[in-house]
């Protein structure tokens, strides 16, 4: 029977124990229970808030009578653009003319009595002078004089007043505007402090937001906002964060964001229109993402999680930056590359094998070629 030297036989035994234990290894790690998982990957990280708001002017008016009368035209037509004195309104004037002309009837009166009482004024001074007056009779016609005058002057304000009120059945624009709404036609009678039509005075175009106090932290002035209308989807225009109240509606528990458009408003706004925005509230451009679900034990910006390293499970802690609906942004604890688990929680020391899920993936937007981690919407309308 043929030996081998006793030196080759340590060998064979030696590479035959080798080889069982590679084979029993490889044997456990077959058996080891599969696990989901995430590959850590740096991606953009975008946070933004999503809320409605309405298109709102500068400045609001309506407009009325100082007098009262029957509307003889209505001028302007709903969504119209009037310049500054354009005429608006105009009220039947037949009736006015008549006590203009009976005002100034009563002006050309009171200067015809006061020429009357100067001439016997001036006689009366001749006849005093020659001692055929007494001066109590001069007297009495100096006071006709002033009266006369008095009179005058009312007169002369009597005709102001008319031609004034006249002028005020022509009803015109304050100022470069757009007709919103007109709540009077032809033929109605109008009277002093009710509204007949609706205007937006020219100016910059806002956009006008309720938002949930609760989102009161991501938002500041000057973040840029993407707004589209739900009648016009195609067409999305920029804005920015213009003021933020320094009040919350206690009832709604809400406070007013103003937002000022980057260019000239779309042709198609209208006031009070309903619009989406979208506010950027935050960015990473190259940030390690997670997604939140991975997340154990998450304590402020500090949370667990658990990771395969040489296909056994170990626990590590992270802090956390910026956060969104889906995903937050690993500041320390991890690398690119890592492998998270999901699922359950194992123990550490546990043999897994990882299987990476590609909806996590998703999520948290950490793919090859990169994309916006975590770009989530979140409702911030107010309650």
């Amino acid at each position: 029977m043929f030996k081998l030297p006793a030196g080759k036989t340590r060998w064979v035994v030696l590479t035959l124990v080798l080889v069982a234990g590679l084979a029993a290894v490889f044997a456990l790690g077959l058996r080891a229970p599969q696990a989901p998982a995430y590959v850590v990957q740096a991606a953009p990280l975008v946070r933004t808030l999503q809320f409605s708001a309405r298109v709102a002017t500068l400045s609001r008016v309506e407009i009325g009578s100082t007098v009262t009368g029957r509307v003889a035209q209505v001028q302007v037509r709903e969504g119209a653009q009037v310049r500054r004195g354009a005429v608006l309104i105009r009220l039947e004037t037949d009736e006015l003319r008549a006590a203009e002309a009976q005002a100034v009837a009563s002006e050309r009166q009171a200067e015809a009595t006061l020429q009357a009482a100067r001439a016997t004024l001036a006689r009366a001074e001749q006849l005093v002078k020659q001692n055929f007056y007494s001066a109590a009779q001069l007297d009495e016609a100096r006071r006709a004089v002033d009266v006369a005058q008095a009179q005058q002057g009312a007169a002369r304000a009597a005709v102001v007043a008319a031609r004034a009120r006249l002028e005020q059945a022509r009803i015109e624009a304050p100022a470069d505007a757009r007709v919103l709404a007109r709540m009077v036609e032809p033929g109605q009678i109008v009277q002093p402090g009710k509204a007949l039509m609706s205007l937006a005075l020219a100016g910059p175009t806002q956009l006008v937001a309720q938002v949930d106090e609760r989102f009161l932290d991501q938002l500041q002035v000057g973040q840029p906002a993407t707004v589209v209308s739900d009648a016009f989807a195609s067409v999305r225009f920029q804005a920015r964060v213009l003021s933020i109240a320094p009040l919350v509606d206690a009832q709604r528990g809400a406070v007013e964001i103003k937002f000022a458009l980057d260019k000239e408003a779309p042709g198609f706004l209208r006031e009070d229109m309903t619009l989406s925005v979208e506010v950027e509230t935050g960015r990473r451009e190259r940030a390690l993402t997670l997604p939140l679900v991975l997340l154990q034990e998450a304590r402020g910006d500090t949370a667990e999680v658990q990771v395969v390293v040489d296909g056994r499970v170990q626990a590590r802690t992270l802090r956390l930056g910026l956060r969104t609906l889906v995903a937050v942004e690993v500041l320390e604890g991890l690398q690119s590359g890592d492998v998270v688990l999901g699922g359950k929680t194992h123990t550490p020391g546990e043999r897994v094998r990882p299987v990476p899920q590609q909806a996590w993936s998703a999520v948290a937007g950490a793919t090859p070629q990169g994309g916006s981690a975590g770009s989530a919407l979140s409702n911030a309308m107010g309650r």
